[in-house]
C-alpha cells in the first residue's frame, strides 16, 4: 500500500506519478546516434582504401546502441530494492568472470580483458563496475547518516580488493583507477570523514608510487613513462597521444568537417573508433563539437545527481551517486588522455567508443538510476514522516 506523508500541512502520496526522465533518455539516444556517426567517419576511409565494408563498424555499433537502449529500458523497470538483495550474488558473478578472463580470455593491446563472442567481445570488468556499485551501496546504506565507521570502511576496501587484484593482473590501469575513485566517492556520499578518505587515498597513492618505482607495473609503467616524457617516446609508446593532440589541434574552433580530417582519414591514430574516438570529434567538429559533446555528458550527470537528491532510500541514493561518478570519471580520464593530460589507460568514452560491454553496462546503470527516479519521494527522506 502506498505510504502517505504530511509536509507543511499538505497530504500527498510518497511517490510521484511515474513520469520518465525524457531528458536523460534523449541524451542517451543522442550519444548513441553520434557514436554511430563518428565511428563511421573514423572507420570508413580506411576500409575504403583496403577494399573492405565501409559501414561494417558503424553497423556493428548501431546494433550495440539498440541493445544499450534495451538495457536502459530493462534497468528502468527493475525494482532497485530487488537489486539490493541481488547485489552480493552479482558481485560474486563479477569476480568469477574476472577470474575466468585471466584463464580463458583474449589478449588485446597487452591486456587480457576480453572474451571473444562471435564478431563482438565481452569485457567482464565493465559489468564488474556496476556490480561493485550495487554491493557497496548495499553495504553502506544501513550506516547512520553522516557517519561511516572504520568497520564498514574496511569491508568496503575488502570488497574492492578482490576485483582490483584481478583487474591489475590483466593489467587494466584505467579500470583500476575508476574502481578506486568510485569507492572514495561512495564512501564520501555515505558519510565517511575526510580523515578516513584522506588516509585511504594517501595509502593508495603511496602504494602506487612504490609499485612504479620497483617496476612492478609492466605495461602500465611504459604508458606512464610515455606520458611523463612524450618527446622521448614520440615514435613509440607516446605515438598515439602525440597524433591525438595533432588531430584535435587541427580541428580548431569549428572543425574540418565530417570526413575531412587528415589524421582520421589517413588512419594515423590507433584505436580511434574505441578509446580515442574523441579525436574524431575534435578534428572533424572542432572545439564546438567537443564542447557540445561534453555538455551532453554534463546533462546526464546533472540528471543523475537530481536522482541522488530525491531517492527514496539511502541504497538508491548511493547507487545513483556511484553511476554518476562512473560516467564522470570515464569522461574525465578518456578526454584527459586524448589531450595528453593523463596517461593512456584504455578507458572508453561512455556511449561513444565502439564496444558493446561498456555501452550496455553503462546504459543498464543509467536505467537502474532512472528506475530509482521513477520511484522517487516527493519529499526528501529526512523530512518524510508517516501520517
Amino acid at each position: 500500500m502506498t505510504a502517505w506523508v504530511r509536509t507543511r500541512g499538505v497530504v500527498a502520496s510518497s511517490y510521484e506519478a511515474r513520469r520518465p526522465d525524457l531528458v536523460l533518455a534523449l541524451a542517451l539516444l543522442l550519444l548513441g546516434v553520434l557514436s554511430v556517426l563518428m565511428i563511421y567517419s573514423a572507420s570508413a576511409p580506411q576500409a575504403e582504401v583496403l577494399g573492405g565494408d565501409t559501414v561494417a563498424e558503424a553497423r556493428r555499433q548501431a546494433v550495440i546502441v539498440f541493445v544499450g537502449l534495451a538495457m536502459f529500458g530493462l534497468g528502468s523497470v527493475a525494482w532497485h530494492r530487488s537489486l539490493h538483495t541481488a547485489a552480493p550474488f552479482l558481485y560474486v558473478g563479477a569476480v568469477i568472470s574476472l577470474w575466468a578472463v585471466l584463464l580463458f580470455g583474449r589478449v588485446v593491446n597487452g591486456a587480457q580483458s576480453w572474451f571473444p563472442v562471435g564478431s563482438f567481445r565481452f569485457q567482464p570488468s565493465e559489468w564488474a563496475k556496476l556490480a561493485v556499485i550495487l554491493v557497496l551501496a548495499a553495504l553502506l546504506a544501513p550506516a547512520a547518516e553522516n557517519r561511516v565507521g572504520w568497520r564498514r570502511v574496511g569491508l568496503a576496501l575488502l570488497i574492492l580488493a578482490l576485483p582490483a587484484f584481478l583487474i591489475a593482473r590483466q593489467p587494466d590501469l584505467g579500470t583500476l583507477v575508476v574502481f578506486g575513485l568510485l569507492t572514495l566517492v561512495m564512501l564520501f556520499a555515505a558519510g565517511a570523514s575526510l580523515r578516513q578518505l584522506g588516509l585511504i587515498a594517501g595509502s593508495g597513492g603511496l602504494l602506487s608510487l612504490f609499485a612504479y618505482q620497483r617496476g612492478w607495473l609492466g605495461l602500465v609503467e611504459v604508458r606512464i613513462d610515455a606520458w611523463l616524457n612524450p618527446e622521448k617516446f614520440a615514435l613509440a609508446s607516446a605515438f598515439q597521444t602525440e597524433q591525438s593532440k595533432i588531430a584535435i589541434g587541427s580541428g580548431g574552433f569549428s572543425g574540418n568537417g565530417l570526413f575531412e580530417g587528415t589524421q582520421t582519414n589517413l588512419a594515423f591514430i590507433p584505436e580511434q573508433t574505441t578509446d580515442f574516438i574523441f579525436t574524431a570529434v575534435g578534428e572533424q567538429l572542432g572545439f564546438i563539437g567537443g564542447a557540445l559533446l561534453l555538455t551532453i555528458y554534463g546533462v546526464i550527470v546533472w540528471r543523475l545527481l537530481r536522482t541522488v537528491a530525491v531517492a527514496e532510500d539511502r541504497f538508491g541514493m548511493l547507487v545513483a551517486t556511484g553511476v554518476a561518478g562512473m560516467i564522470a570519471f570515464h569522461v574525465f580520464i578518456n578526454v584527459g588522455m586524448t589531450l595528453g593530460l593523463l596517461p593512456v589507460t584504455g578507458i572508453p568514452l561512455p556511449f561513444m567508443s565502439a564496444g558493446g560491454s561498456s555501452f550496455s553496462a553503462m546504459a543498464l546503470g543509467l536505467g537502474v538510476v532512472h528506475g530509482i527516479w521513477l520511484h522517487r519521494s516527493k519529499v526528501p527522506p529526512r523530512r518524510r514522516t508517516l501520517a
